[in-house]
């Protein structure tokens, strides 16, 4: 693992994108990150039925998806806006 990316402990649902949004920092730049929900749903093989269900579930497979994220940091996989979303 890539100890210059860190990410936070912070997580919090977006009501406008529909998806969990955490942040890495790499080098002293924040990057804002996403997962949607047919991702988290993938990874955890549960169906979410509500944004605090997201959030408990995105807490539980936090380290798979942390890693998800830095894998696309390192790829270079940024959106059009500078953000990492994972589908």
């Amino acid at each position: 693992m890539n100890q210059s990316v860190i990410f936070s402990d912070v997580q919090y649902w977006c009501d406008e994108t529909q998806q969990v949004c955490f942040s890495a920092q790499l080098s002293g730049l924040l990057i804002e990150c996403f997962i949607s929900l047919p991702a988290l749903e993938k990874i955890s093989a549960q169906t979410i039925v509500d944004s605090h269900n997201a959030l408990d579930v995105f807490t539980q497979y936090r380290f798979d998806i942390e890693e998800l994220a830095e894998n696309a940091i390192e790829d270079d996989r940024y959106d059009e806006q500078g953000r990492i979303v994972i589908f």
